[in-house]
């Protein structure tokens, strides 16, 4: 028999084996599909949500920057809090001074809660202006934006996000009704369209807009802002753009030479790094955690092949005493454990994918399945059988025919 019709013939009695009690081997490979269905829909759902991030940072445009206060602003929520706070004279100044800079758009933000009728829901207070509108790139799904006037005066007027409108207002179209925040009765002037969840999950539409001198006056009390979003020229360089505003925000709160700066300056491709690097730890921690669960069914494996070893002695007996070679037993039994773990792993490849497809869905973010970790994850299963069927194996190549046969 040719060596390629003897490895069919040792997979097909390994198949046989293994039908034979299928039960048990369902259960005894079951660490194993758990564990490739959990790196592959890990991994996956991690590939999915990077790809999401870099969709989400797109949106916002490759020329603009985010300036926050603290060295580490994303430490403590994305408005930062981890230094003095900018003025709306610092906004100005750095629109005025820096040619790079077409817009800067002043950010400050609360919590409140937002009351119409006999609805309400807690929700994000914005205080900003139009400019900001123009950097996120926010369109209108109704209304209008403020006008001149209104941002000048700090008149109670309001723009909607549209998790905020259905809650509020159902169907209807809340535009000239007024709502109220807190103690101020503030009339919409319109809604923006759904940007949908964020990659992480957070609503991006859960938030009512409001004059800054309004937010300033009627709702924070204070004339602090959080966040200055900066809108670039038409080809100006980031770099350049990036240099310039850290050399005009030193001088303007007063940072000495060789003194950290207290605030920071970051484009949108630190953001999308961060936010991917952020992905990458949280994938590679659930993933590796998932992957104790192939070194569990290794073990599965290899007790049970140890169980068909003690059960199959006769068998065994009388195979060697027929002229089987030990080396022909071994592999026998070797097959039988990589087939099993092979078997494992393919149940497991469709069941993560499986389960990838749908957490993709639910987090509202691209299924992307990478072949490459498909293979891997399939590889690793048959290297687990392949590792942990070594030991059964031996002990059945090296059983004496004679003591063998004497086995009941």
């Amino acid at each position: 028999m040719s060596p390629p019709d003897m490895l069919i013939e040792t997979v097909r009695i390994a198949l046989r084996s293994i039908l034979r009690n299928a039960m048990r081997s369902i259960l005894t490979v079951l660490g194993v599909v758990i564990g490739v269905a959990a790196v592959i829909a890990m991994v996956t759902v991690g590939q999915g949500s990077k790809a999401q991030v870099t969709a989400d940072v797109s949106k916002l445009g490759t020329n603009v920057l985010m300036v926050l206060p603290g060295q580490e602003p994303m430490a403590s929520g994305p408005m930062g809090t981890g230094a003095d706070l900018f003025t709306l004279r610092d906004v100005e100044r750095v629109e005025r001074a820096l040619d790079s800079v077409a817009l800067a758009a002043p950010i400050a933000q609360t919590r409140g809660r937002v009351v119409f009728g006999n609805e309400n829901r807690r929700t994000d207070i914005v205080g900003t202006d139009n400019r900001y509108f123009d950097a996120a790139r926010w369109q209108l799904a109704s209304g209008r934006v403020f006008d001149p006037g209104e941002i000048r005066a700090g008149r109670p007027v309001c723009v909607l996000g549209e998790t905020v409108r259905a809650a509020l207002f159902g169907a209807a179209d809340p535009v000239g009704e007024a709502v109220r925040i807190g103690a101020l009765s503030c009339r919409v002037v319109g809604v923006l369209q759904s940007k949908g969840a964020s990659t992480f999950g957070s609503d991006q539409d859960d938030f009512v807009i409001m004059p800054i001198r309004t937010f300033h006056r009627r709702v924070a009390g204070t004339t602090d802002v959080a966040v200055m979003y900066l809108s670039l020229r038409e080809g100006a360089s980031v770099g350049r753009a990036t240099d310039e505003v850290e050399a005009l925000l030193r001088e303007l709160r007063r940072i000495g030479p060789g003194e950290d700066d207290d605030f920071a300056v970051m484009d949108m491709k630190q953001l999308e790094t961060m936010l991917s690097g952020i992905t990458d730890v949280l994938t590679g921690l659930l993933s590796a955690v998932a992957a104790v669960s192939l070194v569990v069914g290794g073990i599965g494996i290899m007790n049970i092949m140890l169980v068909s070893v003690t059960e199959r002695t006769r068998e065994i007996g009388i195979r060697l005493a027929i002229g089987a070679q030990a080396r022909q037993v071994m592999v026998q039994f070797l097959v039988e454990a990589i087939v099993l773990s092979g078997l494992g792993g393919l149940i497991g490849i469709g069941l993560g994918l499986a389960l990838a497809f749908a957490g993709a869905r639910w987090l509202a973010v691209p299924f992307a399945p990478d072949p490459g970790i498909i293979l891997l994850a399939f590889g690793v299963s048959v290297l687990v059988g392949v590792v942990f069927g070594v030991f059964p194996a031996r002990r059945a190549a090296r059983l004496d025919p004679i003591e063998a046969l004497r086995h009941e």
